[in-house]
């Protein structure tokens, strides 16, 4: 005999819940054997990154990515887009991946997208080459997809690198997969942006990634809500 309909519904909700659980804890797992400690525990709730003598500068990471291989998008891709931008950048832009003229010019961000992250940053009163811009992933997924666990899981570690070179002291995640891989998470934007949340320490802020607005620009408005929260947050830092 067949469970009654409401039954069928709460196993059915529950076996999703199981599932985004499952994912949550094996990105948890991943991003601490990197070194990425965003558990709110206790000891390390506020500890910063470390600024050891002798850390690798960003020309150390991008030669060793030159012969990266780890994952399938090595096949698809035309070029390996690091990033840009000022190396001692106090902000500090990340986005999901390359799309098709990132990865034809190998630069984040250089289309459509990336001319209208031109504007949201100079909104906050900035210009591009006073931040650093990077990807989740540095090689395109074909049809500009976001990128899956497993890519995100291989190619973080150079982003997590990428971060503790340039040390800057904001984050700003463009779209849901650069906030929920950077964290750990499984939520939708509608929960999660324009909420600071933190990543080793240094304040993060999520929001819409340039994309979707494009397709979606009444989404803007909320955009401009949470770059407010960012300018005010960068106009306390002193400035470098």
């Amino acid at each position: 005999m067949r469970p009654p309909y409401c039954a069928r519904l709460q196993s059915s909700f529950c076996v999703r819940k199981m599932k985004k659980l499952s994912q949550a804890k094996l990105l948890a797992e991943w991003l601490r054997e990197i070194g990425v400690d965003f558990v709110s525990l206790p000891d390390k709730k506020n500890e910063k990154l470390s600024d050891p003598a002798g850390a690798e500068t960003l020309d150390d990471i991008r030669q060793g990515l030159a012969k990266c291989g780890n994952c399938a998008l090595r096949e698809t891709r035309k070029t390996i887009v690091f990033g840009t931008g000022n190396p001692d950048a106090q902000l500090m832009f990340i986005g999901e991946g390359p799309g098709a003229e990132e990865d034809k010019k190998g630069e984040p961000f250089v289309g459509a997208a990336g001319k209208r992250l031109d504007l949201w940053i100079k909104f906050i009163g900035l210009k591009r080459e006073d931040v650093y811009i990077a990807n989740i992933v540095k090689c395109r997924p074909p049809g500009n997809r976001p990128p899956n666990l497993e890519e995100a899981r291989l190619c973080m570690p150079y982003l997590v690198r990428q971060i503790k070179a340039v040390r800057p002291q904001l984050i700003c995640t463009l779209g849901l997969s650069a906030l929920n891989y950077m964290l750990g998470l499984d939520e939708r934007m509608t929960k999660v942006r324009g909420i600071w949340h933190e990543w080793n320490g240094i304040p993060l802020l999520p929001t819409y990634h340039p994309a979707f607005i494009l397709r979606k620009p009444p989404k803007e408005e909320e955009v401009f809500e949470d770059l407010k929260k960012l300018a005010s947050r960068f106009s306390l830092l002193g400035r470098k």
